[in-house]
């Protein structure tokens, strides 16, 4: 997504810089620095997507090797940061040439519309000729919605011809249908407590949601998680722990995903806080009789479980010791 919205950021910027001429000085400074913008955009973008695509054509760990510069004895190796520097010198060479014969603005516009036209179609398909290995939360609801209905894993080139180059963030899918809820992987205990109970309006203090809180304790008491469902706001919080791993994290939102999904067809109408801690009890049940046999079907299948990809932002982590179970209790008692 990132290396093709990269893309086109960049080429708006240079429609930007042809269109400017044509302006009055002080529009043309704002379109001009829009433009600067856009390609400082272009920058971050592809220089973070590059690091990523990268890796994953690293398939032995030679990362170095694959942006390293050949010596010349190496010619037979043809590197990233070579190919790159053969390309635009390439591309100069053919500018030169095509500048010679367009001269009015008519074909001038139409050879930029052209080549710019040429050049997005040319980066989508590169980019959906790409079949990543990681599972990041597009990927992940492909390929958990179809084991938990067909029990059948999907492998990375199967599920690179159904992923979206642009897609929400966050949105829970299932089977390729549209969004039917929201998760957020890695929020903090504040965030979950504004679901459980409603803040105090002058102090900010939350109330009556540690009883709730306490049921999500123990039903993940064995877990690196909670996940609590925001019914009315139709969006799943997923809470991690200080252990949580990237396993441990793909089968949270393999809660999330079952959970949200069951929610909306046993609860279409609504339901009470009883019947949804229910429905995450049974759905963690399920999850885990067949999560064992499940992850090693989907690292046979091919992919990566060991990368982290799910948690896109700074997250935050909790740590529940056993003196705070103890004292839920004895609360409780």
């Amino acid at each position: 997504m990132y290396r093709l919205a990269a893309d086109v950021f960049n080429d708006t910027a240079m429609i930007f810089d042809c269109l400017s001429p044509a302006l009055p000085k002080a529009l043309r400074v704002t379109l001009l620095s829009f433009s600067s913008v856009l390609r400082a955009l272009c920058g971050v973008a592809a220089g973070s997507s590059k690091a990523s695509l990268s890796a994953h054509f690293a398939k032995w760990g030679n990362l170095g090797e694959l942006n390293a510069q050949p010596e010349p004895s190496l010619t037979v190796k043809q590197k990233d940061s070579s190919q790159e520097t053969i390309i635009s010198l390439m591309g100069m060479l053919a500018g030169s040439i095509v500048v010679s014969y367009v001269s009015s603005p008519i074909a001038t516009w139409s050879c930029l519309i052209v080549l710019l036209s040429i050049h997005l179609a040319m980066n989508h398909a590169a980019v959906r000729a790409v079949s990543l290995h990681s599972l990041n939360r597009q990927r992940a609801n492909i390929v958990l919605s179809n084991l938990l209905v067909d029990n059948k894993v999907m492998t990375p080139e199967e599920v690179s011809s159904q992923e979206r180059i642009f897609e929400w963030d966050g949105a829970l899918r299932w089977r390729g249908s549209s969004p039917f809820a929201k998760a957020t992987i890695g929020v903090n205990l504040l965030s979950l407590l504004k679901t459980l109970a409603p803040a105090h309006t002058v102090t900010g203090a939350i109330r009556d949601g540690d009883l709730i809180l306490e049921r999500l304790v123990r039903i993940y008491s064995h877990e690196d998680f909670l996940v609590w469902y925001d019914s009315p706001k139709r969006s799943v919080y997923i809470v991690l722990k200080g252990q949580a791993s990237a396993k441990a994290q793909l089968k949270a939102w393999a809660l999330a995903l079952w959970g949200a999904h069951r929610f909306g067809k046993q609860y279409a109408t609504g339901a009470n806080t009883e019947n949804l801690l229910q429905l995450l009890e049974m759905t963690l049940r399920d999850i885990s009789n067949r999560w064992d046999d499940s992850i090693e079907r989907i690292r046979a299948a091919g992919w990566d479980i060991d990368i982290a990809n799910l948690e896109t932002s700074s997250g935050s982590r909790i740590r529940v010791t056993t003196e705070s179970l103890q004292t839920m209790s004895k609360k409780k008692d």
